[in-house]
């Protein structure tokens, strides 16, 4: 818990480091999403092998989504950065 203060503390006190804290944590957030959804999508590929062109066509919609959001994000941090 300490080193997570002592970091906190460094990246505010840098100025810009805040928005590149929050590009972090929208790749890794991006990456955990499309993860789980990969997952579930093979899960349930796996219980219903009939029905696996739903399954990837949805699957594929929802990681542009959440590909899409963290993209924004991320060029939302850069402005901030570069401001």
């Amino acid at each position: 818990m300490e080193l997570l203060a002592i970091f906190l503390q460094t990246v505010v006190s840098e100025g810009t480091g805040l928005a590149a804290l929050g590009a972090g944590v929208a790749a890794v957030g991006a990456g955990i999403g499309v993860g789980r959804i990969g997952g579930s999508a093979l899960e349930s590929i796996a219980r219903q092998p009939e029905s696996l062109g739903d399954i990837r066509a949805n699957m594929i919609v929802a990681a542009a989504l959440v590909e899409g959001v963290a993209l924004f994000a991320i060029i939302i941090c850069l402005l901030v950065v570069l401001k």
